[in-house]
């Protein structure tokens, strides 16, 4: 013998365009005697159009819907019949509800969309997952002026021909305006390497950059010697 089938919604959690999907759902495992959706009725919704469903004003206070919707399964769990539960709702806090169904003898069919968390999926005896499905988020495409990071050595030699553009009276590049140029002229930004910062990269290369303590005057500087080929050290030995 079919048992009967209660379908019950959460109707402030489930888009009333997904009602022909539950009923079908429903009647596919009997003879639906109970199709009840629980809702704020002081809030405009579909579900008050769909004449398939006995809309249910559960009040204005919070998760009314869910405690009524609850209360109601449970008063209907305790008689000595065998049904079949449609809990229709991607709240995962009906898992509580449908492992007490569960328990009764009865069987729970959930239904929910994509959202709809693993402790609710697998606390029914089964789950309809309706609406679209989740996808992946893309990553973010990089800016358009992003590049790739230098390779060791080349990183070095674009830094010198930097400061040496715009070095002043021979004191080297205010580091106020080095980051920006770096940045503007070829698409460098520190945080691509890993001294994270452009004074840890220069305090990491004193052979070959000099720079002021910390200031909004500070300057950087090439220091001619770090970039002397080995070729023209040996000859001059």
């Amino acid at each position: 013998m079919t048992r009967p089938v209660i379908a019950l919604i959460d109707a402030d959690n489930i888009a009333a365009t997904h009602a022909a999907k539950i009923l079908g759902i429903a009647t596919s495992l009997g003879r639906v005697d109970v199709r009840r959706c629980y809702l704020n009725a002081k809030k405009a919704t579909e579900w008050l159009c769909q004449s398939d469903f006995r809309a249910i004003h559960a009040g204005c206070g919070k998760n009314g819907a869910d405690i009524l919707m609850a209360m109601d399964a449970m008063e209907f769990a305790i008689g000595g019949q065998s049904l079949a539960f449609v809990l229709a709702s991607s709240d995962s806090d009906f898992s509580h509800l449908a492992h007490r169904l569960r328990e009764r003898g009865h069987t729970v069919h959930g239904v929910g969309e994509a959202k709809t968390l693993a402790p609710f999926r697998a606390a029914c005896s089964t789950f309809t997952q309706i609406g679209p499905s989740s996808t992946a988020i893309p990553a973010p495409k990089p800016p358009a002026s992003f590049k790739p990071p230098l390779a060791a050595g080349e990183l070095e030699k674009t830094i010198r021909s930097v400061i040496a553009q715009h070095s002043k009276n021979g004191k080297g590049m205010l580091l106020t305006e080095f980051y920006p140029k770096m940045h503007q002229q070829h698409g460098v930004r520190i945080s691509s390497y890993p001294e994270k910062t452009w004074r840890a990269f220069f305090l990491a290369r004193m052979q070959q950059f000099d720079i002021d303590p910390r200031g909004t005057d500070a300057y950087v500087r090439c220091r001619p010697a770090g970039f002397v080929a080995p070729e023209a050290v040996t000859g001059r030995a």
